[in-house]
């Protein structure tokens, strides 16, 4: 039988709800505990209403991480990484200018009260130094809860693999090898080599047991030279070698996860869906 939707998973909101209801808690008693034993104790309202402003702004901030790891996973290589360490920076202007507005708009806005948070250099490194960890915690739970659901979630539904015996037969006219520049260096890359292809930007990465390979051409463009039969679109920014795949997991949002041979996992769009599963029949 086809697979179906599936609802929104409303786990996961749930879920970073609890963390963040526990966090503000928690925040707040231990900054309230701070200033008291400092000899300048603040009242319970006041150090919450910062906290609320500051979780707010993070929870707003989530469902963009949830979308950078899924266009650069973490486990994509050290240019995914990369991105994601110089994600860190907008992250916390964001959550830092964020914050702020929300914590003047309550206390002077709204109750009267003198509240200053000076933009200065040394307040956003020391804003930033906290991000840094938030980032990482964030990502870490992104992470965690995406592979505590898939073992809650029912067992990854296997792609029908191929006939061994029986390979598709190739359309003589379609490229059956790429020249890609490397180092100064034109290589050929064979097409049944490549695991899976990325948009970027005027080019289209190439995915290649473990390696990246540019090479000028848009994704429509070059899905188009390749063989329908091996090759399909999942998501608006990526191809994948069918014969690469190794499994399809339901994710959120009704979208599902493509984990492939290299480990890399992408996104199957519900888009395209329709045009995946009439090449590679999905069972449950």
């Amino acid at each position: 039988m086809t697979a179906e939707e599936r609802p929104f998973d409303w786990r996961v909101p749930a879920v970073w709800t609890a963390i963040f209801v526990v966090s503000i808690v928690t925040r707040t008693y231990v900054g309230v505990a701070d200033t008291a034993w400092r000899g300048h104790p603040v009242a319970f309202g006041r150090v919450f209403a910062i906290e609320v402003a500051s979780h707010i702004v993070v929870g707003a901030l989530v469902p963009v991480l949830y979308w950078l790891h899924r266009r650069w996973p973490i486990t994509g290589g050290l240019r995914n990484a990369a991105i994601h360490v110089l994600a860190v920076v907008p992250f916390s202007i964001v959550h830092t200018l964020g914050m702020a507005a929300l914590r003047l708009l309550w206390f002077s806005g709204i109750l009267g009260e003198a509240y200053s948070f000076p933009l200065t250099f040394e307040r956003l490194a020391y804003e930033f130094a906290k991000d840094v960890f938030s980032y990482g915690m964030l990502s870490g739970g992104v992470l965690g809860l995406r592979y505590l659901f898939g073992r809650l979630s029912p067992a990854p539904i296997q792609a029908e693999a191929q006939p061994v015996a029986a390979p598709p037969v190739v359309d003589p006219r379609l490229p059956e090898r790429f020249a890609v520049r490397r180092r100064g260096k034109e290589i050929m890359v064979e097409v049944a080599d490549i695991d899976w292809v990325e948009a970027s930007g005027n080019y289209a990465v190439l995915h290649v047991g473990g390696e990246t390979l540019e090479i000028r051409s848009s994704l429509t463009k070059l899905e188009g030279e390749l063989d329908p039969k091996r090759f399909v679109r999942v998501h608006k920014s990526h191809l994948v070698n069918v014969a690469r795949i190794v499994e399809v997991t339901p994710w959120v949002s009704g979208d599902w996860r493509i984990r492939l041979q290299d480990g890399a996992e992408v996104n199957l769009s519900r888009r395209y869906r329709q045009r995946f599963e009439a090449l590679v029949p999905v069972r449950s």
